[in-house]
């Protein structure tokens, strides 16, 4: 005989009550997936906007910095929203966002 056949002629099965969870239950995927989230891609995310805050921050001239476009150049005077920097016999002003690296700072000069 197959199985189908012994399947076929099983009693059905009685239906009973469904067994209750609680309701928390129900959404804690949900809240781990946020819980993911928050540790994969938020925190990383503001993590490094707080490092670079801080690196714009203590910009000044004699800096030598990598722009977010490639650019490495030196620091020749800081402005309240830019940067002027010499990059061989280039002269260019960016904006102080685009800067995303200091490779090496410049002289400090003492008081």
């Amino acid at each position: 005989m197959h199985l189908n056949t012994f399947l076929a002629q099983a009693a059905p099965a009685t239906p009973g009550p469904a067994p209750q969870q609680p309701a928390w239950l129900s959404f804690a995927p949900m809240i781990l997936l946020v819980v993911v989230f928050y540790f994969i891609l938020i925190r990383p995310q503001q993590k490094r906007a707080k490092e670079l805050a801080k690196l714009v921050s203590s910009l000044k001239a004699g800096d030598k910095v990598v722009t977010a476009s490639g650019i490495i150049g030196t620091v020749t005077s800081v402005k309240d929203r830019t940067v002027a920097l010499r990059s061989g016999d280039a002269k260019m002003e960016v904006t102080k966002a685009s800067v995303t690296e200091i490779l090496e700072p410049g002289p400090t000069t003492a008081a």
